[in-house]
């Protein structure tokens, strides 16, 4: 198959469509020329030369032309199929012309349609088994004290509280993530006193999360350390970090916030206890729906892409820092201390 594509399409490696033309023009009135010639010089006549001429010549033409124009008939071919669903289609692109590179471009736009259903798929899967379970859970719960089977005593009404919140935390996921989608991306920033901030939002997440039984500390130097920024989408960043931080700790284990300047930044590091994130997957949990390999405990996928999100508005970064795997997790977010948002992030602030 290789070898009759090749044979079919010998003006791939001419960069210009300009050329091509020109090539196929010689070559058929070179064709044309020579077969003429001969068919007078071995005595055939015109009434049989010229109409064998002109038969040869136009299976030389239609032989070239063929080549040249077989990828705009595979690209039709299969943006027919792609609008049938099927995005794993792909076109030859080995020529160098205008229609080589027409045929490239088609094959990553394919690429990037066929990413975008696969996203689509693992929301749909994420989402579906992220709400079943806990609704399903509250259900029973809920039935059971309906029943007469349970009474409903202050700790089936945590249990059923606890879900109710796991509902609450997955929607808020997912009204960020239509943010994300939408480009929503004006910062209302303010200056915020970061050893103040981090005590607020662990003493808040402490009493949501209080079944592992989880020791928080902060640690700010200087005291007085401040950055500007968000409140609300920093607030976002960081109940992010510690609830994932939260989800993969053991229970009675430390989570620490530290804090501390760095050149013109300021950098927020969450801690946890946990199993820690392996080196191959520490690029990877930022992205949508992914999950850390070794570390995977049931989250849905979206809060770490939602934090990079949120920190490059900021114009900052965020990282797994280096850490032995099996000796915890520590997640690394640098913003700068002043503000300095992404280009074309709008800001304000409050009046």
């Amino acid at each position: 198959m290789a070898l009759r594509s090749l044979a079919l399409r010998p003006l791939d490696p001419l960069r210009s469509i300009k050329m091509k033309l020109g090539v196929l023009v010689a070559a058929t009135v070179t064709a044309a020329a020579a077969l003429t010639w001969l068919g007078l010089r071995v005595h055939l006549g015109p009434s049989r030369t010229f109409p064998l001429v002109i038969v040869l010549s136009l299976l030389l033409t239609q032989l070239l032309a063929r080549g040249m124009t077989s990828p705009l008939r595979e690209m039709t071919a299969a943006a027919q199929a792609m609008a049938a669903g099927d995005y794993h289609q792909r076109v030859t692109a080995t020529s160098s012309d205008e229609v080589g590179a027409l045929a490239a471009a088609f094959n990553q736009m394919a690429e990037d349609l066929d990413s975008a259903d696969r996203t689509r798929r693992d929301l749909i899967a994420n989402v579906s088994h992220e709400l079943r379970t806990p609704v399903a859970a509250l259900q029973a719960q809920l039935e059971n004290m309906v029943d007469g089977v349970t009474e409903p005593t202050p700790a089936t009404l945590e249990l059923s509280l606890a879900q109710t919140e796991r509902l609450t935390r997955l929607v808020t996921y997912l009204l960020d993530l239509s943010r994300v989608e939408a480009g929503a991306s004006a910062l209302t920033i303010t200056e915020i006193g970061v050893g103040d901030f981090l005590e607020e939002v662990a003493q808040s997440l402490s009493m949501v999360e209080a079944a592992k039984n989880l020791r928080y500390v902060v640690d700010v130097t200087p005291e007085d350390l401040s950055l500007e920024a968000d409140a609300e989408r920093l607030r976002q960043i960081v109940v992010n970090l510690l609830q994932n931080a939260i989800r993969h700790s053991p229970g009675d284990g430390e989570i620490r916030l530290d804090a501390y300047p760095q050149d013109d930044d300021v950098v927020i590091e969450v801690s946890d206890d946990g199993p820690g994130i392996a080196p191959q997957d520490r690029e990877r949990v930022f992205e949508r729906f992914a999950r850390g390999g070794a570390t995977s405990s049931g989250g849905t996928g979206i809060g770490l892409a939602i934090v990079r999100w949120a920190v490059d508005l900021h114009g900052g970064h965020v990282e797994v820092a280096d850490s032995p795997v099996g000796k915890g997790a520590t997640m690394r977010l640098v913003l700068p201390a002043t503000a300095h948002p992404a280009p074309g992030v709008s800001t304000s602030t409050p009046g």
